[in-house]
């Protein structure tokens, strides 16, 4: 692909979407069409994550990671699909790179307690928070704070997204109320000499499956472990864009955002139901090209409700959208199939989705 500049990607000041200055609202409107429908990824500011406050979270993470496997082991819930605590490497995979693992170890957590009602329907994606003995200090205050003022920029993003596109102001934010909404902390690893520019790259190229991603920015950590300057221009975040007739494959374009700044990208439950107005942009994280350096970085991921139709909207719905995105699908189910695609769920659980009750009968007739 070609590259192109960052400097391209539209910023959003949230600050202009909750003005009673018509002009500036539009403005802001504008450049969400821009930024979410050519790129998929807007840059925010104004949003409220406080840094000081990340990178207090980002030493406590650290060392968090830094202890053995075997003692991280009991929070790698295979059980609840990873969808709470930590993530070991070599777990997530990603689809479009026929399964490649993710170099990197994760933790997540919800930043908001748990719908009861949610959580009876779909237990695994409605987990309760894990959390590690012996904590280090401010790592559960911390990314609980992180999670939660990510989740407010977000919906002020998703009210002026509705807005932007001529729909009622409240329609994403009431899809999103009560939802499995997560916010997860990266660790990408550090690359061996052997390693160092071959194909192994941080985090394969993929596409959200949720309705808004919010990315408040990351550091690198030399070999030392010491935050420090990005040891090249090769690495982090790089989005492709739009397919058009001049660049049919899109364009790579550095994700960066200005100082300030944080991401928001589309996800796919977005570009659902905007049928294909609002892209859900291919995304990768590249490593740096030389050995020893890692990188930290966060991310929330918002979700329409789990009992949400997946379709899209009826202002939307083209005959090429309802081509592109039938059948409607259940957002639960929908997650379940995707967390079962990316290796966080097993095979298995394709198994809650249809009539489950066949073994019932089985054992009735055999008089169990």
């Amino acid at each position: 692909m070609a590259e192109t500049s960052s400097l391209n990607i539209p910023t959003v000041d949230l600050a202009d979407l909750a003005s009673d200055d018509s002009a500036r609202v539009e403005r802001a409107a504008a450049a969400i069409r821009e930024a979410f429908g050519v790129f998929g990824l807007v840059y925010l500011k104004n949003h409220g994550v406080d840094t000081q406050a990340l990178n207090r979270f980002y030493d406590a993470f650290a060392a968090f990671i830094a202890r053995p496997a075997e003692e991280k082991k009991p929070y790698g819930r295979a059980d609840i699909w990873y969808q709470r605590g930590w993530t070991p490497p070599n777990t997530e995979v990603a689809v479009a790179s026929n399964g490649q693992p993710d170099f990197k170890e994760c933790y997540f957590v919800a930043p908001y307690p748990n719908d009861a009602q949610s959580a009876l329907e779909f237990p695994e994606l409605y987990p309760e928070n894990v959390w590690p003995q012996n904590a280090p200090p401010y790592f559960e205050d911390g990314i609980m704070t992180l999670g939660r003022s990510l989740h407010e920029a977000g919906l002020k993003l998703l009210r002026g997204s509705a807005v932007a596109l001529g729909l009622p102001e409240t329609l994403f934010t009431d899809l999103c109320d009560r939802a499995a909404h997560v916010t997860r902390a990266l660790q990408y690893l550090p690359l061996t000499n052997a390693q160092v520019n071959t194909d192994i790259v941080w985090g394969e190229e993929h596409t959200d499956f949720n309705l808004l991603t919010l990315l408040p920015g990351g550091r690198f950590l030399d070999p030392d472990g010491s935050p420090a300057p990005g040891p090249d221009n090769k690495s982090g975040l790089y989005l492709r864009t739009r397919a058009t007739p001049d660049a049919p494959n899109g364009l790579k374009v550095r994700g960066t955002a200005p100082a300030g700044c944080i991401v928001a990208q589309v996800g796919q439950q977005l570009e659902i139901l905007t049928g294909g107005t609002f892209l859900a942009t291919p995304h990768v994280i590249t490593a740096p090209g030389v050995p020893g350096w890692q990188r930290q970085s966060a991310a929330h991921f918002m979700h329409v409700h789990t009992n949400t139709v997946l379709f899209p909207l009826e202002k939307f719905r083209s005959a090429d959208a309802v081509r592109n995105y039938a059948p409607p699908v259940l957002a639960g189910t929908y997650d379940i199939k995707t967390l079962v695609d990316i290796g966080l769920a097993p095979a298995s659980a394709l198994d809650k989705l249809g009539y489950r009750h066949y073994d019932r009968l089985n054992r009735q007739r055999a008089g169990a």
